[in-house]
């Protein structure tokens, strides 16, 4: 079985992820998608639960938020460090700086998802234009829908409108492409 492997940070993660790879992946790929308890327990428990994966065929991808570390390029290398540790394929995806940036760049995708109306007008803002900028997209999430946006369950509703092409947000460009990426790799094994 080809499977491609998701180790992240929290349920809100997983609950976007889940409703958004039925529209991305190949069906000849099956996706696991592992939540683990914040930043700490991910690190914690990824090298030995990569190193003691038992599919030969599986790849695997982290991802966690940059919060407020100060710079994503550290967070990234101490992943990777810890994913080398492992000894299998693994690609690292850095959040910058929270999941809700991916949200902010696709307002069409939280009105959708939201019933919300009006969020699309303001994709034309500049915060909206770039928000891996902005230092605390969750609670810019929160005001601008007033207060509706709850983490897993809005997640869950959001990953299924997100527009897979959107660039607004670069690392969510950057987890499309490690996906398609290890797509790729899964797609050309021999059984």
């Amino acid at each position: 079985m080809k499977e491609l492997v998701f180790l992240l940070e929290e349920p809100s993660a997983k609950a976007m992820l889940e409703s958004l790879l039925p529209r991305l992946l190949s069906p000849m790929i099956t996706p696991r998608v592992l939540a683990f308890e914040g930043k700490q327990d991910l690190e914690k428990q990824m090298t030995r639960r990569i190193r003691h994966y038992l599919n030969p065929h599986a790849r695997f991808i982290v991802m966690r938020d940059q919060d407020s570390a100060p710079d994503c390029r550290v967070v990234k290398q101490a992943l990777l460090q810890r994913c080398a540790e492992a000894g299998k394929p693994a690609l690292v995806r850095i959040a910058c700086h929270e999941l809700e940036s991916f949200y902010l760049a696709d307002l069409k995708a939280v009105e959708l998802a939201l019933n919300i109306k009006g969020l699309v007008k303001q994709q034309a803002n500049a915060k909206f234009r770039s928000p891996d900028y902005l230092q605390s997209p969750s609670k810019e999430l929160a005001t601008l829908t007033k207060h509706q946006y709850q983490k897993v369950a809005s997640s869950r509703l959001i990953g299924a409108h997100l527009e897979i092409q959107n660039e607004r947000s670069n690392s969510f460009k950057q987890l499309i492409r490690a996906i398609r990426r290890m797509e790729r790799e899964l797609l050309s094994l021999e059984h």
